[in-house]
């Protein structure tokens, strides 16, 4: 049996948790992952999968494509993206949090983080924690919005790929968890890009160090996986496109690191 009436906070919450990890083409009711949210809810797979098309009424990415999402929504949704706005990080945590709950699984098992390096317990673990289990959602968030393939090489393998902050963590607190902030890439080229080695200007075309194609840097058979993609434009996504102005401040630095 479903439950009927006004949709919780809670449920809110964890409504806009799975909104930010799936494709907004997958917002139907044969989606899996809307189906068993509907499941935890005791809702319709229909009530959800309406949901989250309503926070897509919200979504600016969606909005400079001209995609509206449902014509009408609640008070609830815009309050969860005001939330989300204003503290990305507090409301990613506690949507994580709750659906580890409903699952019945630890915070550490949902968000899939390493913990065997962290300390036992104590405040340090605890911020630890906050901080892998934050960037679980944010890589979440990217690896869906370019469908899990290589943003350069369109490679498709799951554990290969990573979440590329283009302007690092530490320097930008607002864009932490901002899906435009990010590049799904495999983990060389995110290696590559970490190190300047490999940049993408605002038109959104690969650039490859002078150091990697001269050869200074090793053979150079040994960097032409890197050199085939010199000029060639990003794959983007339908959603989230990377920021133009973090990418030119990651060129910038990419090209004086170069010599330009």
């Amino acid at each position: 049996m479903t439950r009927p009436g006004n949709w919780t906070r809670e449920e809110h919450v964890l409504a806009f948790n799975l909104y930010s990890q799936i494709p907004f083409g997958t917002i139907h009711v044969r989606n899996p992952r809307i189906q068993q949210l509907a499941e935890l809810l005791g809702r319709s797979v229909g009530s959800v999968s309406y949901k989250l098309a309503n926070f897509a009424r919200l979504d600016p990415a969606l909005q400079a494509r001209g995609i509206r999402g449902a014509t009408h929504g609640a008070k609830g949704e815009e309050d969860i993206w005001r939330e989300f706005s204003n503290d990305a990080e507090s409301l990613a945590f506690e949507s994580q949090r709750l659906m580890a709950e409903r699952l019945g699984e630890t915070l550490t098992e949902y968000a899939d983080i390493e913990t065997r390096d962290l300390p036992k317990a104590g405040l340090e673990r605890e911020a630890l924690v906050r901080l892998r289990v934050n960037q679980s959602f944010f890589r979440r968030r990217v690896l869906s919005a370019y469908d899990h393939r290589c943003c350069i090489t369109g490679l498709s393998v799951p554990a290969l790929l990573t979440a590329s902050h283009i302007v690092p963590w530490a320097s930008d607190a607002a864009n932490r968890l901002n899906p435009r902030n990010g590049l799904c890439l495999n983990t060389l080229h995110d290696r590559a890009f970490d190190r300047g080695l490999l940049w993408v200007d605002e038109n959104f075309v690969v650039h490859i160090s002078a150091r990697l194609r001269s050869g200074r840097m090793g053979k150079f058979g040994d960097a032409q996986w890197f050199c085939e993609f010199d000029g060639q434009p990003l794959r983007l996504p339908k959603t989230f496109s990377p920021d133009p102005v973090l990418l030119g401040v990651h060129a910038l630095t990419a090209r004086r690191a170069d010599g330009n």
